[in-house]
């Protein structure tokens, strides 16, 4: 499958060292105001390249618009938009044509398939996250109309955690930080593990503010759920948190529980979701990365054969994928949202009504 969502909808398309990746958004409301320069923006942020603690291949991720806008204007037909690949070094791949690199999806796709592309992975790298980003900012285009606003920035990286909560210093922080008085030790954890040839992981925080209560379709697309599925989707993801998550299961109801009163909520445990609907608080997760699988150390594997080897990789990679997830993770909260918007128009024949009469 190479599409997500119900009624905003997007499909991406493209590998990572194929001619280019891309996108078509389905349903966008016409009429919408398409910045270019805001989606191109949003596109630098998580391009390759900008810092030595990056994969150090070096894409300008262009983005063009082919179809659905108009003199600036979405015209409510499909969006159409590539990203051309320029800086790929396919002969770095050629010594694993025949292995599979222990971390990574080759050994799946091959099973699966019984065909690869083995040129940084083909269309399972993450290069084809820069067609959600761009898809992403559509969305928060149509969210911005309503007064939603998704913010992200990392909370941890190996196991050094954020104690401040700070989205506008994340935005200028070279590992888009959400703690100053933590990112030095968090930026020498990557350093450390790339000047040993290594990787780690690392945790990202989304939050979105100005959600409207009654966001979600339940019993089977609840918000909550989607948003699972959203951030599950994103390459090297291995859990995700909503609210408190993993912590609610150690504490009592009534410590888990979120109070009501007539001026809102006395604490948000749930992370802003209650039976799959949003309450109208701030929606809340944390998005759980691996270490990258490409390290600089030999390994073992085994060759499509099935016979046992060992491989030493070349090529360039991220030490730390999850600092440029971090806007790969608002990216995918914002287009969860946009579909929900779109669904929940039609949860009451009041709103039916106030369009047809």
């Amino acid at each position: 499958m190479n599409s997500f969502g119900l009624k905003f909808k997007f499909t991406t398309f493209g590998e990572s060292h194929g001619t280019a990746i891309g996108c078509i958004v389905d349903g966008v409301p016409a009429g919408l105001v398409i910045d270019i320069d805001f989606i191109q923006s949003e596109l630098d942020r998580r391009k390759p390249g900008k810092s030595k603690l990056e994969t150090q291949r070096k894409e300008d991720d262009t983005v063009e618009i082919l179809s659905g806008v108009f003199e600036g204007i979405s015209t409510g037909t499909s969006i159409a938009m590539v990203i051309y690949n320029t800086n790929q070094k396919s002969g770095d791949y050629t010594n694993v044509k025949d292995l599979f690199r222990p971390g990574h999806a080759d050994y799946t796709y091959f099973h699966k398939y019984g065909i690869r592309d083995y040129r940084g992975g083909g269309r399972s790298s993450a290069r084809e996250t820069a067609a959600r980003v761009a898809a992403g900012a559509i969305a928060k285009i149509l969210l911005k109309e309503v007064g939603i606003d998704v913010k992200s920035g990392v909370y941890a990286i190996d196991g050094i955690n954020a104690e401040e909560i700070n989205f506008d210093y994340a935005k200028s922080s070279a590992i888009f930080a959400l703690d100053k008085n933590k990112e030095k030790l968090q930026k020498k954890a990557v350093t450390d593990v790339l000047n040993s040839h290594d990787s780690v992981g690392g945790v990202v925080m989304v939050r979105a503010y100005g959600v409207p209560c009654g966001l979600g379709e339940p019993m089977y697309h609840k918000l909550d759920s989607q948003i699972a599925n959203a951030m599950m989707n994103i390459n090297a993801v291995k859990g995700v948190e909503i609210g408190d998550g993993f912590e609610s299961a150690k504490a009592k109801g009534s410590q888990n529980n979120d109070q009501i009163t007539s001026s809102g909520f006395c604490s948000n445990h749930s992370g802003g979701i209650l039976g799959g609907i949003s309450n109208g608080d701030v929606i809340e997760t944390k998005v759980y990365f691996k270490p990258t699988p490409s390290i600089f150390i030999e390994q073992k594997t085994v060759d499509i054969h099935n016979n046992d080897t060992t491989y030493f990789l070349k090529g360039r990679h991220d030490p730390c994928v999850a600092i440029r997830g971090s806007v790969v993770c608002e990216s995918m909260m914002a287009l969860v949202l946009a579909d929900m918007l779109l669904l929940n128009m039609s949860s009451k024949i009041e709103n039916i009504k106030k369009i047809y009469q």
